[in-house]
């Protein structure tokens, strides 16, 4: 089991795909719009967990404004 202590803080893109249900393209057109923000370590592109979150809270609420 992976406690907050040990749980990454931030997902590579394939983690980050994984974790969205998202394909590779759909996660890089959504940084490239902006909603989900980046980082870069060296070469490698690392998504904040907390983005991820955000970025399913803000589909979430979406989703509910829609059906008011």
């Amino acid at each position: 089991m992976t406690t907050n202590e040990t749980a990454p803080l931030a997902h590579t893109v394939p983690n980050a795909c994984h974790r969205l249900s998202v394909s590779r393209t759909t996660l890089y057109e959504l940084i490239a719009r902006g909603e989900i923000r980046h980082f870069k370590a060296g070469t490698r592109t690392l998504i904040p967990e907390e983005e991820l979150r955000n970025y399913i809270a803000k589909q979430l609420a979406q989703s509910q404004e829609g059906k008011d």
